[in-house]
């Protein structure tokens, strides 16, 4: 179930935001027994280099992650770290 979660994760920041350098990891585990972690959804750390984030502050980066996995914030993530930066070069 996971992998199927950072799959979609994965395709949806790819379809949206054109990443040069993607990493998604499942921290779910250091968080069992978390009220959050209750109704399934898991907990994921994203880091995210794209061009699309040039001359945006790090709150609009954070947005457009957020806007880029949509509703999968109701179905599969309860909770998502953000590390989104510029491409440099």
């Amino acid at each position: 179930m996971t992998r199927s979660r950072i799959d979609k994760i994965r395709a949806r920041l790819t379809d949206a935001l054109e990443p040069q350098e993607l990493e998604i990891v499942d921290e779910s585990h250091l968080h069992k027994g978390h009220e959050g972690a209750k109704d399934g959804r898991g907990h994921f750390r994203v880091r995210i280099v794209a061009a699309k984030f040039q001359g945006k502050t790090a709150l609009e980066r954070h947005r457009m992650v957020y806007a880029a996995v949509g509703d999968l914030m109701d179905s599969d993530i309860h909770a998502l770290s953000v590390e989104a930066r510029p491409q440099i070069g």
